[in-house]
């Protein structure tokens, strides 16, 4: 459940972890849709039988499919600021990809917001470490340092 707040509170929020979200179940047909929005066909991803002669032994998601996925882990799991009239994705800071992601695997993110920069008046920069675990792996799928500016009303 995302943390509603008053910009004014921003301070105490920093270097905490907000939340984690719930378990996304990555599937054959959501690789598939992506590969074809991407045009990224390689056959790690859209091929099962050649995929299973791979390390893997399944396809595997696309790491920026993994990455794509933080916005909906945000809704839930992030920190939102009151009277907010518009969220943009920033950027980041710094990706990693540390495991693939497999076929039918399950995914959460955990949010920590890291800093904050009031840019102008009621523009808020906000930096967060962001980790995606892969249900029962050790390693997550991918860190994150992601950048997102909200603007709210005064």
């Amino acid at each position: 459940m995302a943390v509603i707040i008053n910009a004014t509170q921003l301070p105490d929020y920093i270097g905490k972890t907000i939340g984690t979200s719930s378990w996304l179940t990555i599937t054959q047909e959501q690789i598939n849709s992506f590969a074809d929005t991407t045009l990224d066909h390689q056959f790690i991803h859209i091929d099962p039988e050649k995929a299973k002669q791979t390390p893997f032994g399944t396809t595997i998601a696309h790491g920026f499919l993994s990455l794509s996925l933080l916005s909906a882990m945000s809704f839930e799991a992030g920190l939102h600021l009151e009277n907010t009239t518009m969220g943009i994705n920033y950027g980041f800071d710094k990706i990693r990809f540390l495991q693939p992601v497999k076929v039918n695997s399950k995914v959460r993110g955990n949010m920590t917001l890291s800093e904050y920069t009031e840019k102008r008046p009621g523009e808020f920069l906000l930096k967060w470490l962001v980790e995606v675990e892969i249900e029962g792996e050790s390693k997550p799928a991918l860190t994150a340092q992601w950048l997102s500016m909200i603007m709210v009303s005064q």
